[in-house]
């Protein structure tokens, strides 16, 4: 993005957020709504359904629980998340979160939450019944069936992209996200990750995520 002055970057930056806010609008009552000009750029990001957008690795957010939008956006606007040199989708994404407000940020989270959509179709191939015996230890946190545990901060799994989920159990391994030592539940997931050899496990234990439903 070409500099245009702080001024008007932050303006954008609101602009997206609630561009979002309409998105989730037109999907939770399945009436179409068509964004205003200024508010277009996050549509293009996890697109006008919310998704998400493979070719610039924009997660999918609709069947994203809101408390855990809420503690990704969080997480942005702290520096837990992008701020990692080749964390890049996540740079673009952490002057968004940072112009919310903790008031916005909740009413940005309930309007995710309002939004449902079908589960979307597998893109990855992997071991199904290797990756079967891999995802026990994701158990504990994110329930045997990847249905998510709040109690435990573990978010469901079975409602994301595939693609997305290969991408984030990359980075926590590599260690471009996770590394802040003030987020906690990054570095849980970072820790759990290294018992992933190889991105063929991590293939496999996607592979056996789509197979769930949510």
């Amino acid at each position: 993005m070409k500099n245009r002055g702080n001024g008007k970057f932050v303006f954008q930056s609101i602009g997206l957020v609630f561009c979002l806010i309409w998105s989730i609008l037109g999907s939770a009552s399945e009436t179409p709504v068509i964004a205003p000009a200024k508010f277009v750029y996050c549509t293009v990001c996890h697109g006008a359904d919310l998704k998400g957008n493979r070719n610039i690795e924009a997660p999918r957010l609709s069947g994203m629980e809101a408390w855990y939008v809420a503690r990704q956006l969080e997480a942005f606007s702290k520096g837990w998340r992008g701020t990692h040199e080749t964390d890049l989708p996540g740079i673009e994404m952490r002057p968004m979160a940072e112009a919310l407000s903790a008031a916005e940020i909740q009413e940005a989270t309930r309007f995710v939450a309002a939004v449902g959509s079908p589960k979307p179709l597998p893109t990855m191939q992997g071991d199904v019944a290797q990756g079967t015996s891999l995802f026990q230890s994701c158990a504990a946190c994110h329930g045997s069936r990847a249905e998510g545990n709040q109690a435990l901060g573990g978010p469901a799994l079975t409602t994301q992209n595939d693609w997305y989920l290969v991408t984030q159990l990359q980075n926590y391994r590599n260690g471009n996200r996770g590394h802040s030592t003030d987020d906690s539940y990054g570095q849980q997931m970072r820790a759990a990750t290294q018992l992933l050899q190889d991105d063929q496990q991590i293939l496999d234990v996607v592979a056996y995520i789509s197979t769930l439903q949510p």
